[in-house]
């Protein structure tokens, strides 16, 4: 018995495969394409173990899908692969289309040949596609939390890719059969998160003294989950999931943005008490709003708490301090990924959007 897990070199997909296989000797095959994000320094405590079988490559790629699954004859398959940042997507679209859109669909060919032909429809096979709240777009202050049926009104590039790739696993399940299963979730943070993300941004400027950039008057509401806890709900899902079903995942930890920077900046004056950017709040600086910028989003649990009984177990508080101390803790891998693919990120994200503090 072995699983694929596609983008499994990412922020959430390692932190998966990492508990996978803490948890279980079953194999992974882990396919990658290594973009900037993808980071194979994520697997350095693996190094030499035979359940980690990595290979570098697209999703689209169809040839080389096929021969995976035809070789490994996984039971499951764990798709993570994404382009998954929405200032990104406003600067370029075209790759989220090719990865999210395009990819997923050879992807799902790829995957429904191999369940149909040499699986023989086995009915114990799952292809779960992770997927974001974002696809629903953005709620007001009083909305009530996102359900598995609210309606789709993606607002931004990226969650427009994400929302076309929801629609074509759904599609695949009901016109073919193909035993899906589809989890949507929110914000996610922690451990090994490429820091073109909130908060990872926010404790590497803090720590080198730079702006803390915050987008518009930073009141912007954010549900965040930790990762470990999206991880759990996401085996869960494939454990006991109802094929065709979609379930949200989420923190129940809403937030605005400039309150979750806010409390970065106090850990790190308690946990850095020799710094000289102390107090850290002061290097907050409000910066142009993003276009689009959707204002709320928040996830209603109940259907995954009900059916499959996983609920959070990792509080904000608790999660943001483990978060902020992992980074700490971890500069070589920090170092490892400030690349100048970033850098050069960073410059056009940002440039001319600072405004007055």
């Amino acid at each position: 018995m072995t699983i694929l897990v596609t983008g499994g070199a990412g922020f959430i997909g390692a932190n998966f495969v990492l508990d996978w296989l803490r948890l279980s000797d079953e194999p992974v095959v882990n396919l990658d394409k290594l973009t900037y994000a993808g980071n194979l320094g994520n697997f350095a405590s693996l190094q030499g173990d035979a359940r980690h079988v990595f290979v570098q490559g697209d999703i689209g790629d169809a040839a080389l899908v096929s021969r995976l699954l035809a070789e490994h004859r996984p039971r499951a398959v764990v798709n993570f692969a994404a382009e998954s940042h929405v200032d990104r997507s406003i600067h370029g679209a075209a790759e989220f289309i090719e990865t999210n859109v395009v990819g997923t669909f050879q992807l799902l060919q790829a995957v429904l040949g191999h369940w149909r032909d040499t699986l023989a429809k086995d009915a114990s096979f799952r292809f779960l596609h992770v997927s974001t709240d974002e696809v629903y777009g953005s709620l007001g202050a009083d909305d009530p939390a996102f359900t598995e049926t609210t309606q789709y009104q993606p607002n931004s590039p990226y969650s427009a890719s994400k929302a076309a790739s929801d629609h074509l696993v759904r599609a695949w399940h009901h016109t073919h059969g193909l035993p899906v299963l589809t989890t949507n979730c929110s914000n996610n943070y922690g451990q090994l998160q490429f820091p073109e993300k909130l908060i990872p941004l926010m404790i590497l400027n803090a720590l080198a003294g730079k702006p803390l950039p915050v987008y518009g008057d930073g009141l912007n509401v954010r549900d965040w989950l930790y990762v470990g806890d999206h991880c759990t709900a996401i085996r869960r899902v494939l454990e006991k999931g109802v094929p065709g079903e979609v379930y949200n995942v989420g923190g129940k930890s809403e937030r605005r943005n400039i309150d979750v920077v806010k409390i970065i900046c106090g850990i790190l004056d308690e946990l850095v008490p020799g710094s000289a950017h102390r107090p850290h709040e002061k290097l907050i600086t409000y910066v142009k709003d993003r276009p689009g910028h959707d204002q709320r989003y928040a996830i209603d649990t109940t259907k995954i708490e009900r059916d499959l009984g996983w609920e959070p177990e990792v509080g904000f508080e608790e999660g943001i301090r483990r978060t902020v101390q992992w980074y700490l803790d971890n500069t070589g891998w920090v170092q490892g990924v400030l690349s100048g693919e970033y850098r050069k990120w960073l410059d056009t994200n940002y440039a001319g959007r600072v405004a007055a503090a």
